[in-house]
């Protein structure tokens, strides 16, 4: 049998965009960006602040509408849809500001990311039906088994805002793990963290992924980019300006111009 006839054709992507373009007011902040990221891989997004990074993630939640182009995640265009029939397809993310309920114990904070899960009804519910208390009891324990992969098990019943940041950061990212994604968007987990916080965030960001989900992250911690990615996409003024490994970007030159800012190596 030759080479050509043996070989299967390449898995569609999870995430596909095509052409994506956002204006606000005249002013292009995506110009027709085209990437694709298969499944279970972990691909950041790098540029220079501007660059259009968190305005990607705001298009790919469905909080802005993009002028044109096209998102297909697992199949589905993801144009026009709500931002929680986006959620409920797949997709979950966290901000790059905390977004938490401070005076709700950390459980309670992850248990808010399964709403997308449950299956009874507000009459169910207002009722206080068994299935409600079955499935409490169900979701209790999802976000249980979450702290732990996150490493908060121990903090389970503190109040969220008695935390040291670094530990705030984590239930954002446990929290968006609560629905259940197959694709997390990670914006700039690493902000604001010490160097032990952002190590402890790697090997978590790799846990994940471990897990089967797809990591899509945003971040300028290039140490952390390059050592956990396996694909990153480098965009500046809105548009594509490389693609590639780690290793790939390191030897770009317009790269390094445009946003590594000179001969800059990082272990990959």
């Amino acid at each position: 049998m030759s080479a050509i006839a043996a070989s299967s054709p390449s898995p569609a992507p999870l995430l596909a965009v095509e052409a994506l373009e956002q204006s606000f007011g005249g002013v292009m902040a995506l110009a027709g960006v085209s990437f694709q990221v298969p499944a279970g891989l972990i691909y950041a997004v790098i540029g220079p602040n501007g660059a259009g990074k968190t305005t990607l993630f705001n298009a790919l939640c469905g909080f802005y509408a993009p002028s044109s182009g096209s998102i297909r995640f697992d199949g589905h265009e993801l144009r026009g849809l709500p931002t929680h029939a986006i959620a409920a397809l797949g997709i979950s993310r966290t901000f790059q500001n905390l977004q938490l309920f401070f005076n709700m114990t950390v459980l309670e904070n992850v248990m808010v990311g399964c709403h997308l899960r449950a299956k009874t009804g507000l009459l169910a519910a207002a009722l206080r039906l068994p299935q409600v208390r079955r499935e409490e009891r169900r979701l209790r324990e999802w976000a249980r088994e979450t702290l732990a992969l996150c490493e908060l098990a121990d903090r389970a019943e503190q109040p969220a805002g008695t935390l040291p940041y670094g530990l705030m950061k984590r239930i954002e990212i446990a929290r968006a793990l609560a629905a259940r994604p197959r694709l997390l968007l990670l914006d700039e987990p690493a902000a604001g963290l010490n160097d032990t916080e952002t190590l402890a965030l790697r090997e978590l960001i790799a846990r994940i992924r471990a897990t089967g989900v797809t990591v899509l992250l945003v971040e300028h911690h290039m140490p952390l980019v390059m050592s956990v990615s396996d694909r990153l996409l480098v965009l500046d003024y809105g548009s594509v300006l490389a693609e590639g490994t780690p290793a790939d970007i390191q030897a770009d030159p317009r790269v390094v111009a445009a946003y590594l800012g000179g001969a800059v190596h990082y272990a990959v």
